[in-house]
């Protein structure tokens, strides 16, 4: 996909009404939300029906409890009818709780207030399953990213706009007269853009649908289990969630307690925060060239610990005196706070949008929104245990918020180690993502020709040994690798190698040519991807080798097609055979420039290991 992979999807009918409605239904929940809560904290005496502190803790309770009683049946739906117009069912129950909110709110009725906010969390219960599982049925797979990174960027400014707004209409002389025109108005906006969803097709219109909550919730949960990886990404997306509520929990006695800062200062943080994982979301899709990259997981986990630490490590010791908004913003000792937080917040979008958008793509079409429910319903339980921890650590073991910004960072490295080792799929990946981010600049050509789906055989030219490394960050398609058999058994080396599922050979044993050649025959059969270097060594003079005769019995025993592809601007690195032996000289360059191209399959019957080379060679051209 092109640069401007986003702004062509917010011109899109296929994607800008579903955005605009998911976007407006984030900010409506947060301005009822919030607004709400202002309204009881300075509510006048003998106007409420229990103390503010216990219904500002019930409120919360009363958004997310919903979460876990309906996600279950959401999913089923979601899965059963057309997405669309379930949203647009749900948006439609919006206008009628909102409308119901704006006499309560006229009328200062707290108690039937607390109870539309049940139905808000209802109605958000019901929308999230239909809203993440139609984005991979009007997104296609390389837009996916950009589309979730867009998606996540709308939510987070949508909730703060939302939270800011509240507070501008809370301190208005009749807010319950515009408190109560602007969520009817906003949900009747929702509705509207609602209206032009174009249709998503139901995914499974036979599934059977019974009205039995718990045992829709055990099942729902299980269907997401039944994937290791699938579940190990709603187990960062809701770890994600734990962590952002404990900090955002925290941010006002953070603000007031460590940094001086009054309720506009609180204001400013979250606008950091939430400008951080906007920011960090649309980066993530650049990073990752747009595609589907579980190797930039890691770099977005690896800054949340390091800049959770650093909101603990940039905490003034004594609070700063600062009057104004003003004095706070150029208060030059907050600043690596507001560096921290922000970054934090960078960290966080760019860790999030793979993990949705990996488990959408991951799911089977006809339970997709049921692993969605499932996602929100550990969402929920991980949000509550945020509460939880917080109670713990601030209250039982009476220690800092800064010190808890620090044990999350702790908690997170070591969430993340275990994460990472149960899907060893993420670190190789980030090792991939990081060599050819880093050490060279990579482009592409032609890789439109590697067939999305089906067994596929890549030839490609050997240069150095970065290689494999360098064709697995290019290629859409995990690929394996056939490596010879002593590289794959070095120390530090095997241990990745397992990882990758590399397919070793010995061409001097027999019987592990053999094995080998088994080997890719059962990958390419089950519709994988495998690459093969036929010259069989690094070249010596960066000139392409004779491609061995192994090439053609493979494509004997397994009839796919044949992609040829070229490496040029290798020839020179530290990693190849040019004045030197690979890896025993000095490096004299550093960030060069590789090409990788891809040319049209050619069909089994047609390639052999002369036609193939002549390719490769073709495609490499004079550029060594």
């Amino acid at each position: 996909m092109s640069g401007q992979s986003q702004s062509h999807l917010l011109k899109t009918r296929r994607f800008l009404p579903y955005f605009l409605t998911q976007a407006f239904g984030a900010f409506n929940d947060n301005v009822y939300k919030n607004v709400l809560l202002i309204f009881i904290a300075f509510a006048a005496p003998n106007t409420l029906p229990f103390d503010s502190d216990l219904i500002i803790n019930l409120a919360a309770g009363l958004f997310i409890l919903p979460f876990f009683l309906f996600s279950a049946t959401a999913g089923v739906l979601s899965d059963k009818y057309d997405k669309a117009r379930i949203m647009r069912k749900v948006k439609l129950a919006e206008i009628v709780i909102m409308s119901l909110a704006a006499i309560a709110f006229i009328y200062e009725n707290y108690l039937v207030l607390l109870v539309l906010l049940f139905l808000m969390g209802t109605q958000s219960a019901f929308f999230g399953p239909a809203k993440y599982a139609l984005l991979p049925q009007h997104l296609k797979k390389e837009e996916l990213v950009s589309g979730n990174a867009l998606v996540e960027t709308g939510t987070f400014l949508a909730i703060l706009i939302g939270t800011l707004l509240a507070g501008v209409i809370a301190n208005q002389a009749n807010a319950t007269t515009i408190a109560a025109t602007s969520v009817v108005c906003f949900a009747v906006i929702g509705y509207l853009c609602s209206r032009y969803i174009p249709e998503a097709k139901a995914s499974d219109p036979h599934l059977d649908f019974k009205w039995q909550p718990v045992r829709q919730t055990r099942h729902t949960l299980a269907i997401a289990k039944k994937d290791k990886t699938i579940f190990q990404c709603v187990m960062g997306i809701s770890w994600f969630w734990f962590l952002g509520a404990c900090f955002l929990t925290q941010l006002p006695n953070f603000a007031k307690l460590y940094l001086g800062g009054n309720a506009a200062a609180v204001s400013f943080l979250l606008t950091l925060f939430s400008i951080g994982i906007a920011i960090g979301s649309l980066l993530c899709d650049r990073l990752s060239n747009h595609r589907i990259e579980p190797g930039i997981v890691p770099l977005g986990s690896l800054g949340i610990t390091l800049f959770s630490a650093g909101l603990m490590f940039s905490t003034p010791s004594v609070a700063p005196d600062t009057q104004s908004i003003v004095t706070f913003v150029t208060n030059h000792t907050l600043w690596p706070v507001f560096f921290s937080l922000t970054l934090l917040g960078v960290s966080g979008g760019i860790f999030i949008v793979p993990l949705y958008a990996l488990m959408q793509q991951r799911a089977p079409e006809n339970e997709r929104a049921q692993v969605i429910a499932a996602n929100n319903i550990w969402n929920a339980i991980f949000m509550v245990g945020s509460a939880v921890s917080a109670i713990i650590v601030l209250s039982v073991l009476g220690l800092s918020i800064p010190a808890f910004f620090l044990i999350l960072a702790i908690l997170n490295l070591l969430v993340v180690v275990y994460i990472y080792i149960q899907v060893p799929d993420f670190f190789w990946r980030f090792l991939v993502w990081l060599v050819s981010h880093t050490l060279y600049r990579v482009k592409h050509q032609g890789l439109e020709h590697i067939p999305a789906k089906g067994g596929a055989l890549i030839v490609c030219n050997h240069v150095s040994y970065m290689d494999a490394l360098l064709l697995a960050g290019a290629c859409p398609r995990p690929i394996r690798f056939l490596m010879d058999g002593d590289i794959y058994k070095l120390p530090l080396i095997n241990s990745f190698c397992r990882a990758c599922k590399v397919i070793p050979i010995q061409a001097t044993d027999k019987k592990s040519v053999l094995k080998a050649f088994v080997d890719v025959s059962k990958y390419l059969e089950q519709g994988d991807v495998v690459c093969v270097f036929p010259e069989g060594q690094l070249t010596k003079d960066g000139e392409i080798g004779p491609f061995m005769r192994g090439i053609d019995l493979i494509l004997r025993r397994s009839p796919v097609p044949v992609i040829p592809m070229a490496l040029q601007g290798l020839w020179g690195s530290y990693f190849s055979h040019h004045g030197g032996k690979a890896l025993f000289k000095w490096p004299k360059r550093f960030w060069s420039k590789v090409n990788i191209i891809a040319d049209a399959p050619i069909t089994p019957d047609t390639a052999n290991s002369v036609i193939l080379r002549e390719k490769v060679e073709t495609l490499r051209g004079e550029q060594r």
